[in-house]
C-alpha cells in the first residue's frame, strides 16, 4: 500500500451514472472452453489492463493511474475526477506540466520539492505555482529540504548544492573530489632538505621569494575557509548526502566497490545487429561485496570524521551456523610450544552497513539504522554528530537472515513522531511484523500493535496524529487498511471486502482513492469517504466482455496439515465433477518468499487461468503457501533456512498426500510444475520424491545456488565457502541421479536473473547420468520473465501435453487444450 499526501480535497460528489468502461468493443464469442491459445495471449488484447501506480493531483481535484483500455503496446496515464466520470487520457503536454508523482513535502505541507527529467523543482502548493531550480545539462537529484525548510538541497556530481528560495542564492557545500589528494612541493628526502637549505642561507632573494610565497598561501587559505574543504576520496564514491537541520554539518555515504569480482556474461543471440552480443549481468554469491561507511564533515571545523562501530552489541559475534563446522573440525591438535595465549586472533568483527541519519523536525536529534552485511542484525541507534557517539536504542538479531513487511532502512520505513523525541519502526521482535517507537532519550520500546498477524504497511497522518496501517489481521490471504491513533490503541478497519485494499489518502485526508481485487476479479480504481465500513464506488472498469464470459472459480483456501504440525494454507480448484482416483497438479509459485494463497488477483494470473483450464479437463489443482512464504510470520518465512529443498519440499509432498486421502486423486497421477523458486522446487521433487510426482514442468530454474547471486541467497544459505553443507543439500544438480518420472524444462536464453548457464549444467549432468526422460525447451529471445505470447503459448501447450501425456490414463487426454505440435 502506498500513501500520497496533497493539498485541500474539494467536496467529493456522489458517483452517478454508469461506471467508466474501458474502450467499447464488439461482440465476441465466448471464451469457454479455454485453451492454451486463449489464454496466453497478450492480456492487453482481450483480458483489459487494471488502473495502477495510482496517486492525487496536488489539489485533490483529479486522480492519475496508468491504464491501458485502448489496447496499446503498453499503458499511458488517465486522470479521473474523484466524483467518477469517464476517465481522461493526459496528453504528452499536459505531463510535462504536472510536478512529478514523488517527492518530499515541507513540515507543514505548504510546499513540495521534486526531480523531474533531471532538474530540481519546488512548488508553492497554495498558488500551485513551480519555480525551475535547475535548468541543465548535467542531473540534479535527491531534492530534500535543509535547513528546517528554508533552503533546499539537491546533488550534483556528487556534491552536495543548497538554493535558497528567497534570494535564489545557490552554494555548493561540499567539494568531494575523485582520486588522492595531490602531493605536496615540500622537498622528503635528507639530500633536498640540505639542498633547500643551503640556498636559502646564501641567497636573500630567495628568501624574499619563500616569504612572499608562504604569506600568499595563508591569505589563500583564510579565503579557502568560505569554501568547502576539499575532501579526496580515493577510489571511493559518495552518496546519500544530507545538511544537518543546524548546517553544521553534511553527512554522506562511502561506498568502495570490491578490487575485483568477475561478472557474468550472458550471451544474446537473436539481435538486431546479426552478431552475438554478451550481457553483463551481476556477480555469483560469495564474491565481494561493497563496503560502506558514513562520514561527517563538520564544516564549522573543516574537518572529517569516519564514523565507527566497534562498540555495536554483538557486533563481534559469529553467526551461529558456523558452531556446527567448528565443532566438526574439533580435534586433538600437537601442543605448539612457539604460541602463546597472546597470539590468539582477535575475533573479527562483521561488516555493516549505515542509513541515514535521520533528523528529527527540530533538529535535535538524530538515528541511524544499521545492517550487518550477513543481515543477521539490524541496529536502532542515536547519534550524536558532534562528538560522533552513537548509542544503542534497538537490537533485532535473527539466527537466520532479518525480512518481513514494513522492516525496511529508509525514509518510510522508519522516522519519527511529532514530540521529536520518538523514533517508529516495524520488528519481527514477537515472530510477526508489529509497529514499535522507542525513546531516543531513555531507550523505552513500547509496541503499539500485537497479534498473530503482520502489519505490511504504516504511514502517519499530515498532522502525524493517525496511523494508517495495511495488515492482513482478518485472515492471512486478505489485506485490509486500518487507521489507529499515533500513540497505538484500537485498530479501526477502514476497508472490509474480503480480498485486498491499497488506499490512497487525498491531499484533505476525508476520502480514499481504493485500488481493491478479488480472487477472480482484477484490480479496478475505487472511491469512498474515509469512514469505515464506507461504501465504496466503483470508477474504472477494465475486464472485457470476453473475459467476463467465463466463469472464472474462486478456489477455496485450504490448509495442510504437515508431518512437522504446521498449518500450511493453499489454493485448490477441483473439476466440476472430480472422477475417482483422478489427475492433479501441484503448482509451485515462484520467489519464495511471496503469497498466493491468498483471495486477491495473482500476479500469477496466466497460472491461475490455466489452473481453471486444468480444471475444466478434469484435474484438481493445489497451490501452496510452502515454508518460506510471505503473509505469515518470522517462523514461516525463515521455514527454509540452511536447507532449501527441505520444509518447502515436503509441504509439497503433504499437499500430494492430503489430495489422494481427502479428494479422491490417485496417488499415482500427480504432476508438479512452476518457475523459478517454483522450477526449483519443482527439480528437487522430481530428483528426491519420484514416487510422489510422477511428471514435473521446471521452469526458469535454479539448478545450484552457487551460481545465484549474492543479495537472495546469502541470506539464506549464506556464503558457499563458509557453509557448504546448506549449498550441497539445496541445490539440485546433486540429486540428479534419482530421476524418474517425466521431466520437462524450459528456460529463457538471455535470463539475466537465473543465468541459462544454470539449465545448461544441469542438462550435461542428466546426459552424464544417461538420463532419457527429460527435455528441454529454449527461448531465445526471453528473459526471466517471458513477454512475448508466442513463447507462454509454445511454453504452456509444451505443460499441458506432458501432464495430459503422463498423468491421464491412454486415449483420455482431451483435445480442447490444443497440446498437437
Amino acid at each position: 500500500m502506498r500513501f500520497l499526501y496533497f493539498v485541500q480535497l474539494l467536496w467529493l460528489v456522489p458517483v452517478s451514472g454508469a461506471v467508466a468502461q474501458s474502450a467499447a468493443a464488439p461482440a465476441t464469442a465466448p471464451l469457454a472452453p479455454l485453451t492454451v491459445d486463449k489464454i496466453m495471449r497478450d492480456p492487453a488484447q482481450w483480458l483489459g489492463s487494471s488502473p495502477s501506480n495510482v496517486y492525487w493531483g496536488e489539489n485533490g481535484r483529479r486522480i492519475y493511474f496508468n491504464w491501458n483500455p485502448e489496447k496499446a503496446r503498453r499503458d499511458s496515464l488517465y486522470s479521473l475526477a474523484p466524483g467518477g466520470g469517464t476517465p481522461q487520457k493526459v496528453s504528452l503536454r499536459e505531463q510535462r506540466e504536472l510536478p512529478a508523482a514523488n517527492g518530499l513535502y515541507n513540515s507543514n505541507y505548504t510546499r513540495k520539492v521534486y526531480e523531474k527529467e533531471g532538474d530540481i523543482y519546488l512548488l508553492e502548493l497554495k498558488s500551485m505555482q513551480s519555480r525551475r531550480v535547475t535548468n541543465t545539462a548535467e542531473r540534479e537529484s535527491e531534492p530534500r529540504f535543509a535547513l528546517q525548510g528554508r533552503l533546499v538541497s539537491y546533488t550534483r556530481n556528487g556534491n552536495l548544492v543548497t538554493w535558497d528560495p528567497a534570494t535564489g542564492e545557490t552554494t555548493q557545500r561540499t567539494d568531494f573530489r575523485r582520486g588522492n589528494k595531490p602531493p605536496g612541493a615540500q622537498p622528503t628526502d635528507k639530500s633536498e632538505k640540505f639542498l633547500k637549505a643551503q640556498q636559502l642561507a646564501l641567497f636573500e632573494v630567495l628568501q624574499q621569494r619563500e616569504q612572499d610565497a608562504k604569506a600568499r598561501e595563508r591569505q589563500q587559505k583564510a579565503l579557502a575557509r568560505l569554501r568547502p574543504k576539499a575532501i579526496y576520496l580515493g577510489t571511493k564514491t559518495v552518496e546519500n548526502l544530507q545538511l544537518s537541520p543546524d548546517g553544521r554539518f553534511v553527512t554522506y555515504t562511502l561506498a568502495q566497490e570490491p578490487a575485483s569480482s568477475k561478472v557474468a556474461v550472458v550471451p544474446s543471440f537473436v539481435t538486431t545487429s546479426g552478431f552475438t552480443e554478451d550481457l553483463s549481468t551481476r556477480t555469483k554469491v560469495g564474491s565481494a561485496q561493497t563496503a560502506y561507511e558514513l562520514g561527517l564533515y563538520d564544516i564549522g571545523r573543516d574537518t572529517t570524521f569516519v564514523l565507527g562501530y566497534h562498540d555495536l552489541q554483538g557486533l563481534d559475534e559469529q553467526p551461529a551456523y558456523r558452531k556446527e563446522y567448528q565443532l566438526a573440525a574439533k580435534a586433538p591438535q600437537p601442543a605448539d610450544s612457539s604460541k602463546t595465549k597472546k597470539d590468539k586472533p582477535a575475533t573479527e568483527l562483521r561488516r555493516v552497513i549505515p542509513y541515514g541519519p535521520f533528523w528529527s523536525e527540530n533538529g535535535r536529534h538524530a538515528f541511524l539504522v544499521i545492517r550487518s552485511t550477513d543481515n543477521k542484525d539490524r541496529w536502532i541507534v542515536a547519534l550524536d554528530a558532534p562528538t560522533q557517539k552513537i548509542k544503542l536504542l534497538d537490537r533485532q538479531h535473527d539466527d537466520a537472515w532479518i525480512n518481513g513487511p514494513g522492516i525496511g532502512y529508509e525514509a518510510g520505513a522508519v522516522g519519527w513522531l511529532p514530540d521529536n523525541q520518538h523514533i517508529w519502526f516495524q520488528s519481527e521482535e514477537t515472530g510477526y511484523s508489529h509497529l514499535y517507537t522507542v525513546d531516543v532519550a531513555s531507550g523505552r520500546k513500547k509496541a503499539l500493535t500485537s497479534g498473530k498477524f503482520e502489519i505490511q504497511n504504516a504511514r502517519l497522518s499530515r498532522d502525524k496524529k493517525t496511523w494508517y496501517l495495511t495488515a492482513n489481521k482478518t485472515a492471512p490471504g486478505e489485506q485490509q487498511a486500518y487507521r489507529m491513533p499515533v500513540q497505538g490503541g484500537p485498530l479501526t478497519q477502514l476497508t472490509t471486502r474480503p480480498g485486498a485494499s491499497e488506499i490512497f489518502l487525498s491531499p484533505d485526508e476525508k476520502t480514499l482513492a481504493v485500488r481493491y481485487s478479488y480472487t477472480n476479479k482484477p484490480w479496478e480504481l475505487y472511491i469512498m469517504p474515509n469512514k469505515p465500513g464506507a461504501t465504496m464506488h466503483q470508477l474504472t472498469h477494465s475486464t472485457t466482455p470476453e473475459f467476463e464470459s467465463y466463469a472464472w472459480r474462486d478456489p477455496e483456501v485450504i490448509t495442510i496439515p504437515t508431518r512437522d504440525g504446521a498449518q500450511v494454507y493453499a489454493r485448490l480448484y477441483r473439476p466440476a465433477s472430480p472422477q475417482a482416483h483422478g489427475p492433479a497438479v501441484v503448482f509451485v509459485h515462484g520467489a519464495g518468499y511471496l503469497q498466493n494463497a491468498h483471495k486477491w488477483w495473482s500476479q500469477y494470473f496466466r497460472e491461475y487461468m490455466f489452473h481453471n483450464l486444468l480444471a475444466d479437463q478434469g484435474y484438481t489443482v493445489l497451490d501452496i503457501d510452502y515454508r518460506g512464504s510471505a503473509g505469515y510470520g518470522r517462523d514461516v518465512r525463515t521455514g527454509i533456512y540452511r536447507y532449501m529443498g527441505g520444509k518447502d519440499l515436503t509441504d509439497q509432498v503433504d499437499g500430494a498426500k492430503l489430495l489422494a486421502e481427502k479428494y479422491g486423486v490417485s496417488p499415482q497421477r500427480i504432476g508438479i510444475y512452476g518457475g523459478s523458486y517454483g522450477g526449483f522446487i519443482t527439480l528437487m521433487a522430481m530428483f528426491t520424491q519420484p514416487e510422489v510426482f510422477k511428471a514435473g514442468a521446471a521452469l526458469r530454474s535454479v539448478t545450484d545456488w552457487a551460481h545465484y547471486n549474492h543479495a537472495y541467497t546469502d541470506n539464506i544459505l549464506n556464503e558457499p565457502y563458509s557453509d557448504s553443507l546448506a549449498y550441497v543439500r539445496s541445490s539440485p544438480i546433486y540429486y540428479a541421479a534419482g530421476l524418474k518420472g517425466a521431466l520437462l524444462m524450459c528456460h529463457g536464453m538471455v535470463d539475466t536473473n537465473v543465468h541459462f548457464q544454470d539449465i545448461v549444467r544441469l542438462s550435461q549432468r542428466l546426459i552424464e547420468l544417461k538420463k532419457e526422460n527429460w527435455e528441454l525447451a529454449v527461448y531465445p529471445m526471453e528473459d526471466h520473465g517471458f513477454v512475448e505470447p508466442s513463447s507462454w503459448t509454445d511454453e504452456y501447450k509444451r505443460i499441458l501435453k506432458l501432464f495430459e501425456t503422463n498423468l491421464k490414463p491412454v486415449g483420455a487426454s482431451s483435445t480442447t487444450g490444443q497440446t498437437s505440435r
